[in-house]
């Protein structure tokens, strides 16, 4: 049996104004993981990722490529704790 996990992952490239954001909802849709996904001042992609363990790593290996117009260059991830809603949502630009 998989593990629920959640993982904090920040993009880095030319991921703002490319339509990443509600990429990144759909595509967690399809992943079947929940949490939430905004841009950040300094050009990055934040994203807060839950679910079982596989589904985490379909939706951050997913991340790596991005949307047809995103330049991925860099993905970090690391575990976290915070306290996922339910759902995937787009948030604001923090």
């Amino acid at each position: 049996m998989t593990m629920a996990v959640v993982q904090r992952v920040f993009v880095t490239g030319k991921v703002q104004n490319t339509g990443f954001r509600d990429w990144a909802v759909r595509r967690a849709q399809e992943c079947g993981v929940t949490g939430w996904v905004r841009n950040l001042k300094d050009g990055r992609i934040e994203m807060l990722i839950a679910g079982e363990d596989d589904a985490v790593t379909a939706m951050t290996e997913a991340c790596r490529q991005g949307p047809p117009l995103a330049r991925v260059d860099h993905l970090e991830a690391n575990a976290d704790s915070e306290r996922v809603p339910k759902g995937f949502t787009k948030r604001f630009t923090a």
